[in-house]
């Protein structure tokens, strides 16, 4: 099939969408439209973005909530927006359960002794003095524990094995991130003594596990929970095969040690003419304590605040106000998300249209929206304009507005989606890999330009996209 050069494909996915358009509809101005193409193509040849990433990954350095880099990290924060010129810049209060990792060791010990890699999950409970030594019992699937009779399990260390493959939406992460979540309470509810699996991570040959949250209803139930590489998993499977009885001693020096305040900090560019209407972007601040959390999400903190100061450079503000939100503590469970919704929810209605970036740093290369009808004119003048980035728009998928703005969508804001291509994402997704090497400059800048460009059109829209109180409640997007 002949393709089309990328000014008429951008011209005909905006034809497309005036074809539907009616006079009240939602629309971008034509100047606007102007300014944000010279905006994006600006953003593509800028190095903001990687010198934010490279500011926070080397002065900060890992920011695991409420441990030692936390209140550095709010320190940066605040003083990199100030420094890019932000107009506004302040924050949010965040509490939420200080869950510490002080060390963890791992080992097979019959029938063949030998070390394993693991990592403790956030959320997992100690080991006791010691370690924790107990039998294996192996499921293959979250379906499989959950049917098993609790006799098979009690006193024993649940083991289950799922890989994931490498794809570019990541979709294999849905279920990885299940049986993490998922698998240690259900474990702890048949009486298991502990709880391992292979890592949520695609990275096949080296010995570099992958954390994340586990969650538990109530941490008096906790149990100790840790993740292996995809190696040690291979090595404890081939063990398992051989039929005997396999036993694992974890000794894992972790758990919740109280309540810890944070804050997400926040920076604004304020609208020329609405200031009090919001349009939202950003990334969360805090990261894992393995790697110095440059993927994970140094680059989507970089990308927004970058965003920002190019809207910032333009001869003249856009009508309404861009909103940069660093998230705080997202990793163990959307608590800043959760906080920035409820404390906002009464004026939802004011937040025009938002998503945050959490999924690396890869091209963006698809669009989903969800908006109100009226407004769908106003999408596919965005899309026509980031579609010579390679940004595709899927306008039968919903828009989930990212994993913290995911919070502020399910009050009622209208929200995008913008996919980056996670091929190789979760290779060093929650593991030490996590380094700013990871990061190809030229691959931030294009997501800099997405996002510069879709903040700068929806601040400049005539009409809004549909927040309101429970708009999309019925939407069916997930993040």
């Amino acid at each position: 099939m002949r393709r089309l050069p990328l000014s008429l494909l951008a011209a005909s996915l905006l034809l497309a969408g005036a074809g539907h358009a009616h006079a009240a509809d939602t629309r971008i101005p034509d100047a606007a439209v102007k300014a944000a193409e010279q905006l994006r193509d600006k953003a593509l040849t800028d190095d903001t973005g990687y010198k934010i990433v490279s500011s926070l990954t080397t002065e900060v350095g890992p920011r695991i909530a409420g441990g030692v880099n936390d209140e550095r990290a709010r320190a940066w924060a605040i003083a990199k927006f100030k420094e890019l010129g932000y107009d506004k810049v302040y924050t949010e209060a965040v509490t939420y359960p200080l869950w510490q990792r002080r060390s963890e060791h791992g080992a097979i010990v019959a029938p063949f002794p030998q070390p394993l890699a693991l990592t403790a999950l956030g959320f997992s409970a100690g080991t006791p003095a010691g370690g924790l030594t107990a039998e294996v019992v192996k499921f293959d699937s979250l379906d499989a524990l959950k049917a098993a009779d609790p006799a098979s399990v009690k006193g024993k260390i649940v083991y289950i094995g799922f890989r994931m493959s490498r794809q570019k939406d990541g979709h294999d992460y849905g279920m990885g991130s299940a049986i993490r979540t998922g698998g240690p309470a259900i474990a702890s509810g048949k009486g298991a003594a502990g709880f391992i699996l292979r890592s949520a991570g695609t990275d096949e040959h080296s010995r570099t596990p992958h954390t994340g949250v586990t969650l538990f209803k109530d941490s008096t139930q906790a149990i100790p929970a840790a993740a292996l590489s995809n190696p040690d998993a291979d090595q404890l499977e081939r063990v398992l095969a051989y039929g005997k009885p396999v036993s694992v001693r974890l000794d894992l020096d972790c758990g919740i040690t109280g309540t810890f305040t944070g804050a997400n900090v926040i920076g604004e560019i304020t609208g020329r003419k609405h200031p009090k209407q919001i349009v939202d972007i950003g990334g969360h601040l805090d990261s894992w304590d393995l790697g110095t959390g440059a993927i994970d999400d140094g680059a989507g903190v970089a990308i927004a605040m970058a965003a920002g100061k190019l809207i910032h450079d333009l001869p003249q503000r856009p009508d309404r106000t861009v909103r940069v939100i660093a998230f705080a503590n997202e990793e163990m469970g959307l608590f800043g998300g959760r906080a920035y919704a409820d404390k906002h929810a009464d004026d939802v209605a004011n937040h025009q249209l938002g998503t945050e970036s959490d999924f690396g740093s890869g091209p963006v290369w698809r669009m989903s929206a969800s908006v109100k009808p009226e407004a769908r004119a106003a999408i596919a003048q965005i899309a026509s304009v980031l579609a010579p980035l390679g940004v595709a728009y899927d306008e039968k998928r919903p828009g989930g507005g990212g994993s913290d703005l995911s919070q502020m969508h399910g009050k009622g804001m209208a929200a995008l989606s913008l996919t980056q291509d996670g091929t190789m994402y979760f290779d060093y997704h929650h593991n030490a890999n996590d380094t700013l090497d990871k990061i190809d400059p030229k691959e931030l800048a294009q997501n800099v330009a997405v996002y510069a460009a879709y903040a700068y059109m929806a601040a400049e829209a005539k009409g809004d996209f549909g927040s309101a109180p429970d708009a999309f409640k019925n939407d069916g997007a997930g993040e």
